[in-house]
C-alpha cells in the first residue's frame, strides 16, 4: 500500500512540475508578445505606414547621432548601441523590403523598388557589418558610422520626398490602411 501512495505522490509532483513549467512558458510567451508590441508601438501609433516609417527613420538617425558622440573609450557602449541599431534597421528593412517595396513593384514602380532594396543590401547591411568588424576603439569606427549615417540619410530622403509620397497617392484610403496593417504585422513578427 505504501508503494501505491509513493507512486501517486511522484505522479503528483511531476504533474505540478509540468503545470509550473507550462505556466512559466505561457508567461514567457506573453512577455515576448508584450516586448514585440512595445517595439512595434512607435510605428503602429504613428498613423499610416508612411508616418510609421518616417518615425523609424528619425529614431535611427537619432541613435546614429548619439553613437557619433561616443568616445574611443566607450567600447561597450558602442557595441550595445550598434546592436540596437542592427535590430532597429533589420526590423525596418523587413517592413520595407517585404511589404512596401513589393507594393511599389505591384503598382509598376519596379526601378525605385529595386534601387531602394539594393541600397539596403549594398550600403546599409554592408555598413552594419563593417561597424561590427572594426575595432570599436578605433577612429575608423566613427568614420565608418558617419559614412553609413550619410548613406542612410540620402536613402531616407529619396523615400520620404519622392518614392513613398507617390505610392501613398496611388493607393485608395482603404489600400493605404491595408498596407499599414500588413507592414505593422511584418514588423511585429520580427520586433
Amino acid at each position: 500500500m505504501a508503494t501505491k501512495y509513493k507512486a501517486r505522490s511522484n505522479n503528483d509532483s511531476s504533474g505540478g512540475k509540468f503545470a509550473a513549467g507550462a505556466a512559466g512558458f505561457g508567461l514567457g510567451l506573453l512577455a515576448a508578445v508584450g516586448r514585440r508590441a512595445a517595439v512595434q508601438a512607435i510605428t503602429a501609433v504613428a498613423g499610416d505606414w508612411f508616418d510609421g516609417l518616417k518615425a523609424e527613420h528619425k529614431l535611427a538617425m537619432t541613435l546614429m547621432e548619439a553613437m557619433e558622440k561616443t568616445s574611443e573609450a566607450d567600447v561597450k557602449k558602442r557595441a550595445a548601441m550598434l546592436l540596437s541599431l542592427q535590430h532597429m534597421l533589420g526590423k525596418h528593412a523587413i517592413q520595407e523590403e517585404d511589404v512596401i517595396y513589393c507594393a511599389l513593384r505591384a503598382l509598376g514602380d519596379v526601378n525605385d523598388a529595386n534601387e531602394l532594396g539594393n541600397e539596403h543590401n549594398a550600403e546599409v547591411k554592408q555598413g552594419l557589418y563593417d561597424l561590427e568588424q572594426i575595432d570599436k576603439a578605433s577612429p575608423a569606427w566613427v568614420a565608418r558610422l558617419t559614412q553609413l549615417k550619410n548613406d542612410i540619410a540620402a536613402h531616407v530622403q529619396k523615400e520620404e520626398d519622392e518614392v513613398f509620397p507617390k505610392l501613398r497617392a496611388k493607393l485608395t484610403p482603404e489600400e493605404n490602411k491595408k498596407l499599414t496593417v500588413r507592414m505593422n504585422f511584418e514588423g511585429f513578427k520580427v520586433a
